[in-house]
């Protein structure tokens, strides 16, 4: 146990010092919300612990042998043609632990080729894939871990990439309070091989954690999430925003007082989340990510960018949700998942 856990340690630190900015690395499509009920959280990740399997696709230490015979399957209308989604298929083997194994992929549609001169010379593809092996096992009875093994392919048009990652994560569910709260180390790994030349880029590492909590006498939930544990500098100088005006005069920037600064930075980090079920087989969810309002939003037209929204039907052996999160003026994706068990067939 001892040298397990110090292996551990070192494992993790060697991943926090490699820790990457978002916009330089590979395979970015892994930090895509896949399900629906995460989508209308405003991330790609939840705490939430209630057997639902499109949450443990995310996080494997939810995992549990209740989750077992459960089938997923989500499909998400991406911006222009392109969409993605995944199938999933969890089974528990007593004594070894809860199982998961998800397909998980985007199609960026198709592309035509042209030459210099603009003539129109055929067409080509591009897609990603990822073959995820999850598992989860409780090691105390408020205690769970998982893990995922992520073997990865990329591919546009005669281009192609291999690589591998892991997820490590950690549930404390106390489930009396109907209290959780996970810790999870998302996307370590590499690019393993490719066929064209260049350095080898890295995988969109993040540490993330997560709470939720069920009220004791109102039927909602509500979830807080914290993204990029392992790099406190998100925010950066935006010469378009209207707070930092140039003086004519002097040219100096007239930036941000520090309180604002770091109350921005530290916002840039938090996800808030609720879901309302005022009946059992309905549930209304609403978050809300200021981090992508102020990446994404338009100063002129900010509408609801940054907000996310969604409802939850669960009907006969069937669990359906929907989902709609506001990215940009431009659009809005649609997610949607279906889950069973089939063990209840």
């Amino acid at each position: 146990m001892r040298r397990s856990i110090i292996l551990t340690g070192l494992l993790l630190s060697v991943i926090i010092a490699g820790a990457q900015v978002g916009g330089n690395s590979t395979y970015s499509f892994l930090n895509l919300s896949n399900s629906a009920r995460v989508a209308s959280l405003g991330s790609n990740f939840t705490g939430i612990q209630d057997y639902d399997l499109g949450l443990a696709v995310s996080n494997p230490s939810m995992l549990t042998p209740e989750y077992s015979g459960q089938l997923a399957f989500s499909f998400v209308d991406y911006f222009s043609d392109i969409n993605y989604g995944f199938a999933s298929y969890s089974r528990d083997f007593e004594n070894i632990g809860t199982w998961a194994a998800t397909m998980q992929y985007i199609d960026y549609g198709r592309f035509e080729y042209a030459n210099v001169g603009g003539d129109r010379e055929g067409e080509f593809t591009g897609s990603e894939l990822a073959a995820t092996f999850g598992w989860g096992r409780s090691l105390t009875p408020l205690f769970n871990v998982g893990a995922n093994l992520k073997l990865i392919y990329s591919g546009l048009e005669s281009y192609s990439s291999y690589g591998v990652a892991v997820d490590v994560a950690g549930t404390y569910y106390d489930k009396e309070k109907d209290l959780s709260a996970s810790l999870i180390f998302k996307n370590a790994g590499l690019e393993v091989a490719k066929n064209y030349e260049g350095e080898r880029s890295p995988v969109p590492f993040e540490i993330q954690a997560a709470v939720s909590k069920k009220l004791e006498h109102l039927p909602f939930r509500y979830s807080i999430i914290l993204t990029h544990l392992e790099n406190w500098q998100m925010r950066y100088f935006d010469p378009y925003d209207p707070t930092n005006r140039v003086d004519p005069i002097t040219g100096d920037v007239n930036e941000k007082t520090t309180m604002a600064k770091v109350g921005d930075e530290l916002l840039r980090h938090v996800v808030v989340g609720g879901e309302l079920t005022p009946a059992k087989f309905l549930s209304l969810r609403v978050s809300y990510n200021y981090q992508r309002r102020q990446e994404m939003k338009i100063y002129d037209a900010k509408g609801m960018i940054g907000w996310s929204w969604g409802i939850g039907l669960q009907i006969s052996r069937f669990r359906f949700s929907y989902a709609r999160s506001a990215f940009h003026v431009a659009g809005s994706p649609n997610y949607i998942t279906i889950s069973t068990n089939l063990n209840e067939w």
